[in-house]
């Protein structure tokens, strides 16, 4: 039985204890990953991070969250005051919803009901979590244009343009996955990958989409939204207490959004790895969230390693990675994953797929000499500027007493 078939007889009321296990799944996820990134990065530099608050400061965050609420709400004179309070909301409740398409489980039991943990099955659901993605978006630069001041508007305006160039190429490196699975639903991609990964089969795509989804959210190294040395906290420069804690939640819930897409388009969704597929049955079916939440894990690391090792690029340097490298890729990818698929598909033997494979790659490899060689020709050679004709005062290298 298909997803959209099992979930299409929930009754209401397990619709929304499904919803509300998703929030709370949600919030504990943020407040683990804050813990957990300020441990290893600690880890990373030598320190020992969050110790003191619970077992292993596992209550840090929690009393982080207390603190915020506690501090004194401040709107500054010159802000639109109904935009400045909305842009928080939006932000965090856009970030939420990209979950009503996520499977994290199979075929599950829940309070005497067979479902899945999956809050509904559209056959766009792909291009629902992109459209949703970029709503939350306005929050960002709402927030820097209602403040009323110069960074939180430099903020909000790099936010947009961040994203616009960044989504391009992730929805282009999405395209290939729709070309393979045969279908946009995140239910039906999970199912055919049941025997590789499209990290394997797609593994272009899945790296352009995991540069893509550090830029989609605003993280280091492309956190130039907020860049501190420029813009002191960027858009959300003016906000404080709960409000400021709604865009630190967005942020947060927005990498386990991205992560959780990740592993449903590319790591198979909630099914084992290769030869453990066995432990799927453990439980019920509800083991299957287990390797769901690993997966997004794995994800969460990367963006803890990449803060912790990489210098925040230039504005111009990102601008330029994602316009003239991500999006050129992408759409050169997208032509050989369909010239291959139209060839699978009409019967080409196995020989005369994997000759047009080898001819794609070595005009690659041409282009890439060529281009290096380009480059070395075209490169300027310094000459030393020779003696002027007029005199020069000489300089004084030494103090005179």
């Amino acid at each position: 039985m298909k997803t959209a078939e099992l979930i299409g007889h929930d009754p209401g009321w397990l619709i929304l204890v499904k919803g509300v296990l998703v929030f709370v799944i949600c919030v504990v996820a943020t407040l683990l990953c804050i813990w957990a990134e300020r441990r290893i990065v600690a880890r990373m530099q030598q320190r020992i991070g969050p110790n003191r608050v619970g077992p292993l400061g596992l209550v840090q965050s929690l009393a982080d969250g207390v603190k915020l609420a506690l501090k004194e709400d401040l709107i500054p004179a010159a802000a639109d005051v109904v935009v400045f309070v909305i842009a928080p909301i939006i932000s965090a409740t856009t970030c939420f919803m990209a979950f009503a398409v996520m499977p994290m489980t199979g075929e599950v039991n829940l309070l005497g009901h067979k479902t899945a943990m999956q809050l509904t099955d559209i056959p766009v659901g792909v291009l629902y979590v992109l459209a949703i993605a970029s709503v939350g978006v306005y929050g960002i630069v709402l927030a820097g244009w209602s403040s009323g001041s110069t960074y939180p508007l430099l903020g909000g305006l790099r936010s947009s343009a961040q994203v616009i160039s960044y989504e391009v190429a992730m929805g282009l490196s999405l395209v290939a996955v729709f070309i393979y699975a045969g279908s946009m639903s995140t239910s039906d991609i999970v199912a055919a990958q049941h025997k590789w990964w499209y990290a394997v089969v797609l593994f272009p795509s899945f790296v352009i989409y995991v540069i893509s989804m550090v830029g989609e959210t605003n993280r280091a190294p492309f956190d130039l939204a907020e860049a501190e040395g420029e813009l002191v906290g960027g858009f959300h420069t003016e906000y404080s207490s709960l409000k400021f804690a709604l865009f630190f939640l967005a942020e947060y819930v927005n990498i386990v959004g991205v992560s959780a897409l990740a592993t449903t388009l590319f790591l198979g969704g909630y099914h084992a790895l290769p030869g453990l597929t066995f432990t799927e049955q453990w439980l019920g079916g509800w083991f299957t969230i287990v390797w769901f939440l690993g997966k997004i894990s794995l994800f969460f690391f990367i963006f803890v390693w990449l803060r912790g090792t990489l210098p925040r690029m230039r504005y111009d340097q990102f601008m330029k990675f994602g316009w003239k490298v991500l999006i050129p890729i992408s759409l050169f990818w997208i032509m050989v994953v369909s010239t291959l698929r139209v060839l699978s598909l009409r019967g080409a033997s196995r020989i005369t797929v994997l000759a047009v494979s080898a001819g794609i790659v070595a005009l690659v490899l041409l282009i890439n000499v060529g281009y290096e060689m380009s480059k070395k020709k075209s490169k300027k050679v310094y000459v030393e500027p020779s003696a002027p004709s007029f005199a020069i005062p000489q300089i004084p290298t030494k103090i005179t007493e």
